[in-house]
């Protein structure tokens, strides 16, 4: 049976549900230093490039080679920050979720294979393994309406409560960045928190934090048109 919730058609200026996890459920993150280089590429590709100061790093005689040969690496990167938003994320140890706003139509999937690459080439490296990280092809969801957007966004961030209470701050998400708590330049909460009250953060506090509501509400029936798939990423 083909797998379901894989993007065969891209929308312009269209927020998408991109999600996937390890190979046999496989743990992808075992530890910070894996946590904290697949932000570094997050960070990476969506924050703007430098061309012109890259270029002039290589040209200046007076930098090392140590720093020529970054600027060179990350002269040849793709970045995506004019196509692409990170809208909201979230890590977990064998799975991650993106809520992302594209403005080209073949900005995730190009996106999305640079991500998996790069990070497979790492990971594999790191714990001398071969072969491929995550179960297939990433899987995405077009969210048709702001009121999916809005609860994939409290989906995403209640994600982490799945997980033993001891655990739950080993994993980043991009809620912090939404209730104030931190800054992370190249996670785009506005197009979001612009439903909410601008006088503080309590507003989608709350939003997210409510008691989880029985299976015949809002929420289920939102996200049951664009979450087909979730209940087998555990």
């Amino acid at each position: 049976m083909p797998a379901r919730n894989r993007i065969k058609t891209y929308v312009e200026n269209s927020f998408y549900h991109i999600y996937n996890r390890g190979v046999e459920k496989r743990q992808i993150f075992m530890d910070e230093q894996d946590i904290g280089v697949f932000l570094s590429y997050l960070k990476t590709y969506l924050l703007p490039k430098d061309d012109k100061v890259l270029k002039n790093i290589i040209a200046d005689p007076r930098k090392s080679y140590k720093e020529k040969s970054m600027a060179s690496r990350a002269l040849l990167l793709n970045n995506f920050s004019s196509e692409l938003e990170m809208t909201a994320y979230t890590t977990m140890p064998n799975h991650f979720h993106f809520l992302v706003y594209q403005t080209a139509p073949d900005t995730i999937d190009r996106f999305m294979n640079s991500l998996g690459t790069r990070y497979t080439m790492y990971f594999n490296k790191r714990y001398k393994r071969v072969g491929p990280l995550f179960q297939g092809l990433y899987k995405g969801v077009l969210a048709e309406s702001d009121e999916q957007v809005l609860y994939l966004s409290r989906y995403i961030h209640r994600n982490i409560r799945s997980l033993p209470p001891e655990l739950q701050l080993r994993y980043p998400s991009s809620y912090p960045v939404y209730l104030g708590l931190a800054k992370q330049e190249w996670v785009k909460p506005e197009r979001v928190l612009a439903h909410f009250s601008k006088a503080e953060y309590d507003s989608y506090r709350e939003f997210v934090e409510i008691e989880d509501m029985d299976e015949n509400n809002k929420e289920a029936v939102t996200l049951s048109k664009v979450a087909l798939d979730l209940l087998d990423l555990a």
